[in-house]
This record gives C-alpha cells, structure tokens and sequence, in this order.
C-alpha cells in the first residue's frame, strides 16, 4: 500500500486501461489521499482486467483520450488538475507487430510522448515524472544487466523507447525536467492480457490446444509479480533520484519453457503433450538479467512474490473467471 501522505497528492496515470498502469492505481487507491486521473486512448474495461475498480468510493476520475490524437485536451487536463506526478504506461508495447507498423510505434512511444514532455515541461506543477521503460532496449545481453548498460536495441519497439529514453535524458540534463525511469523483468499477475505467456498457458491447458514455443522456449527470462513492479515505481516517485534509472526485477531466470512446465506442472498436464515447437519471432532477444541492487539500495525495494505463488493466482483468476475468459479474444488485435 502506499505510504500515508499528510495532504492529498494529485496523480494522473496514462496508459490506465493497461496491466501495468491499471494495477498501479490499484495500489495509490489503497491511500485516501491520493487523487487519480487515468487517461487511455479506449473505454474502460471491465473489473475482470481492472482491479481498481473494487475501490468504490475512490477519487479517481477516466478520460477517454488517445495521446497521437487529442494533446491538446489532455493538455487542458493536466493544466486543470496541475498533478503532483505523471506517470506514463501508455505505449505500442508488442515487440512482433512492431515489424509491420514501425511508424506507429515511433508515433506513439516517442513522438507523441516529445509533445506530451514539451507540454509538463511549459507547466509548474509537476514533481515527478516516472517513464515506464523497458529492458527491450539493451537488446541480447550476457550476463546481469546494470542501469548504465548500453542501448543496443533490436526490433522497431525497442528502438522506439530507447529514442523515447534519449529523449527524456536530453531534457533531464538540459531544463533539469524532473523524470525517473523504471525498467522492469517480465511482469506477469492476474488480470493480464490473455496472450502474454502465463495466462495463455493456463487458458490453453483448459481449451486443450497445443501451446506453440517460439525457439523451442529457449529464451531467458527473469519473470516478477506485478505488484511487486507497482510497489517498486512508487517507491522510486517517493524517493527516487531525479535523472536515474531503476531496474525492477527478481535473481531468477528461466526459459520459457520452464515457466510454461511450471503452469503445466500445477495444472497436472504433461508438458510434452501440451507443448510444440515453433519458429522463433524475428529479433526476438534471447535473454537479459536485469540488476536491481540500485533500487535495493536507494528505494528499499525488494520483490517478495514467489514464482509459484504468482502462477497459482494466475490459474485461480482463470477458474474462478472461465466462463467470460474462455469467451475472449486469446490474440493480439493492434490498435492505432
């Protein structure tokens, strides 16, 4: 929960609709103080993927607004509610279709973010501004990757948020713009989209269709709980440094095809049958560690959910949800 505040603070969360920025205010709601705005480019979901909405007397209010097409109101916004922080969730975060459509990824993760930067920036409110990066931009790594590593980024959306990560820096070191940035391991939870990894095992188990593994599964991947990646940003809007970067992650790495044999094993479904191997996605990373000693060490950060509990809340939400969940789209419909 976060920390008690003596006054209310005024936060507005873009990307509010997502799974990250959705769990996000989940956790703020738990504080009365706190008074949020989430902004999205869609309608809001329902509570199966939005677990906000069980604060029923929260200070929180939604705009419908899309950031490549309507700057000016949500500038209008921000000026009327002039928000202690902005947090910034909202991205084209699938790495595949970044491929066929790499202008609208750049559009999105970094021309529209240059205007939304220029329009806090003429402001005089803002405290904190907290980007949502992303480990893509390193790009294939050996070993445990620390905040100064080099961007070696290798598909168009990596690309694309390493531009938006320069950008943030530029206007950091030039006009003292007061950003912290949060990359995180693969986050995973409850309430996530129904075609990332985890959940889509559990789903597919159920249906009992084959689960395809890019590359056989060989990929390495540091996986953590989603509320484990919302305590960590905002502990580092509390008490992060104006500038740094702050990895989110947990000591473990796993193929995913470890992760897939864990769900396979808790829902006593032999791996081998539920399993087959597919081409690997092009430029897909092979595997990074992130190091997270800075976060440990400046924020008090550390990630407490186990792997096999996380899952096991995962496969509960599937059960307890299956007749709407089995009724959903398990694939990625992009969106302009």
């Amino acid at each position: 929960m976060a920390s008690k505040q003596k006054q209310n603070r005024r936060i507005v969360v873009l990307g509010s609709n997502s799974f990250s920025g959705s769990d996000f205010i989940d956790l703020l709601l738990g504080n009365p103080a706190n008074e949020i705005i989430g902004i999205s480019r869609s309608p809001e979901k329902s509570s199966l993927f939005l677990p906000y909405k069980r604060h029923k007397d929260a200070r929180f209010w939604f705009y419908r607004l899309n950031l490549n097409k309507r700057m000016k109101e949500i500038d209008r916004v921000l000026d009327s509610f002039r928000p202690d922080w902005v947090v910034n969730f909202a991205a084209q975060s699938e790495v595949a279709p970044s491929w066929e459509w790499p202008g609208q990824w750049f559009q999105t993760n970094a021309v529209a973010l240059s205007e939304l930067v220029a329009a806090l920036e003429r402001g005089t409110y803002l405290k904190r501004y907290l980007h949502i990066s992303t480990p893509e931009v390193y790009g294939s790594c050996a070993g445990q990757v620390r905040e100064g590593h080099s961007l070696d980024p290798s598909t168009p959306y990596a690309a694309s948020k390493a531009a938006a990560d320069l950008l943030l820096s530029a206007y950091f070191k030039s006009r003292a713009f007061p950003v912290i940035k949060v990359r995180s391991a693969n986050v995973y939870g409850a309430r996530q989209q129904l075609w990332k990894i985890i959940p889509r095992t559990v789903v597919y188990l159920k249906l009992g269709r084959k689960i395809p593994l890019h590359g056989g599964g060989k990929a390495m991947r540091s996986f953590i709980h989603i509320r484990d990646v919302s305590r960590g940003e905002v502990a580092a809007l509390e008490g992060g440094r104006p500038g740094a970067g702050y990895h989110l992650s947990t000591n473990r790495i796993y193929s995913i095809a470890d992760i897939v044999r864990v769900v396979c094993k808790m829902m006593e479904r032999n791996f081998d049958t539920a399993t087959e191997s597919v081409s690997a996605r092009a430029g897909h990373d092979k595997a990074y560690t992130l190091n997270s000693s800075l976060a440990k060490e400046e924020l008090g950060w550390v990630a407490k959910t186990e792997l096999e509990d996380g899952i096991r809340e995962v496969i509960e939400w599937v059960e307890k949800n299956w007749k709407v969940i089995r009724r959903q789209s398990l694939e990625y419909i992009h969106k302009r």
